[in-house]
C-alpha cells in the first residue's frame, strides 16, 4: 500500500518514493491498479476519496472526456439521503466491474483472434460458424443449392435412362 501524505499547503508527498507528486501521478497509480491511500499529514484522516473526486472533476471539465452528463449528475444527487442510496452505490460498483470484465474478455478474444488467424481465416471461421448455426436452426444445408443434384445426396432419386 502506497501512502501519500497531503500537507496543509495542499502538496502531496509520496512516502514510497520520498518525493512530492501531483494529481497526474495519483491518476497514474489508479491507471496502473496500484493500491494507495492519501492521508492528511496532521490528522491522519483518509482523504483518498476527496483526491479521487478532484481527479474526476478535472477530467469532467473537458467535455471531450466527460463521462458524467448533467442529467446523470442530477440523478445521482437525487439518490443521496434516499432509501435507495446504499442500493445505488452497490449497483454502480457491480455494473462498472461487470463492464470492465466484459471489456477485458472482448479485448482478449479479439487479440487472440488477430494473433492466431489472418483476416481471411477469421472471416472463414465466422462464416463456418454461421453456416453451422443455420443448419441447426433450419435443418437445411444452405450450400445444398450449389452442389450437383441440389446436394440432396438422395440415392433413391430416379436415374436418367441409359
Amino acid at each position: 500500500m502506497i501512502t501519500i501524505k497531503k500537507y496543509p499547503n495542499r502538496r502531496l508527498y509520496d512516502t514510497s518514493k520520498s518525493q512530492y507528486v501531483n494529481l497526474d501521478a495519483i491518476k497514474e497509480l489508479v491507471m496502473t491498479h496500484k493500491e494507495f491511500e492519501v492521508l492528511d499529514s496532521k490528522t491522519g484522516e483518509n482523504l483518498t476519496k476527496n483526491i479521487l473526486l478532484q481527479i474526476i472533476t478535472e477530467q469532467e471539465s473537458n467535455d471531450q472526456q466527460s463521462l458524467l452528463t448533467q442529467t446523470v449528475l442530477k440523478q445521482l444527487i437525487r439518490f443521496y439521503g434516499s432509501d435507495m442510496q446504499g442500493f445505488m452505490r452497490q449497483y454502480i460498483e457491480q455494473s462498472i466491474a461487470m463492464f470492465l470484465e466484459r471489456q477485458d474478455a472482448l479485448q482478449s478474444a479479439v487479440s487472440e483472434l488477430m494473433e492466431t488467424a489472418s483476416p481471411l481465416a477469421a472471416f472463414n471461421k465466422m462464416m463456418e460458424t454461421n453456416m453451422n448455426w443455420w443448419r441447426q436452426f433450419t435443418g437445411v444445408d444452405p450450400m445444398a443449392a450449389h452442389k450437383p443434384n441440389g446436394g440432396s445426396g438422395d440415392k433413391s432419386a430416379p436415374e436418367e435412362p441409359k
